[in-house]
């Protein structure tokens, strides 16, 4: 992580999907993220809603992460890649929010994803 960076560390904080330009999302069961940080790298995985399993690995600038990513579609087995940058945001209740911008199925793209609150 770098100096510059003003939301805390990603590492083993959990989020879910709230909203996303490539589908609907499920608010029953949503897309949940588990990221981990160290050093300025960023990893992770994910599943639910439309994905059945995917993986991420990236970089962290700032309050800005990279990452590329690869998931496996759960209508019928796709496997998708792509890349793609999210700002760091803090919400008003002090939980982080990842906003976004990525490129698939080969067109720009925007999903939130909201911290999921410790239990």
């Amino acid at each position: 992580m770098s100096a510059t960076a003003t939301i805390p560390s990603l590492d083993g904080r959990r989020f879910r999907m709230v909203s996303s330009t490539t589908s609907a999302v499920d608010p029953e069961a949503p897309s949940e993220f588990t990221y981990w940080e160290r050093d300025g790298a960023i990893w992770g995985d994910y599943h639910g809603d439309t994905v059945t399993f995917g993986r991420f690995v990236g970089t962290r600038t700032g309050d800005s992460i990279w990452v590329s990513f690869v998931h496996v579609l759960v209508a019928d087995g796709t496997v998708v890649i792509g890349e793609g940058e999210s700002e760091l945001e803090l919400t008003d209740d002090g939980l982080i929010r990842l906003v976004e911008h990525y490129e698939m199925h080969g067109a720009p793209q925007l999903s939130v994803c909201e911290e999921i609150p410790a239990r």
